[in-house]
């Protein structure tokens, strides 16, 4: 059974950081693509970075510099490092995962119908 469970979610003021965990079980991290989402009330689910079986990355621009994403082969974690926050980085952050051999694009943000497994997510709150 798949199970993807975030962590590390809080609330923060503008300006500082958050390190979110995703703790992955019945599959393992070196062999497809993850992502991390996020979706604020009242707006769609949005891409935030993916990294490849092998370590590429991608972001979206309103997060590049920002933000990191990583991952711990031994414990089988996706994190997604965030500093300097912003009010509008408010939202419920969920991390997935796409099938085995899949096709992982990196050529932009996620895209949210590449991706298979989900977690239940993990709500951030910026405060100015």
């Amino acid at each position: 059974q798949v199970q993807l469970v975030e962590s590390g979610g809080g609330s923060v003021q503008a300006g500082g950081s958050l390190r979110l965990s995703c703790v992955v079980s019945g599959l393992t991290l070196s062999s497809r693509c993850m992502a991390w989402f996020r979706q604020a009330p009242g707006k769609e689910r949005e891409g935030v970075t993916a990294i490849s079986s092998g370590g590429s990355t991608t972001y979206a621009d309103s997060v590049k510099g920002r933000f990191t994403i990583s991952k711990d082969y031994a414990k089988n974690t996706l994190y997604l490092q965030m500093n300097s926050l912003k009010t509008p980085d408010t939202a419920m952050y969920y991390c997935a995962a796409a099938n085995f051999g899949a096709y992982c694009n990196l050529r932009g943000p996620p895209n949210e119908y590449d991706y298979n497994y989900w977690g239940q997510g993990t709500q951030v709150t910026v405060s100015s």
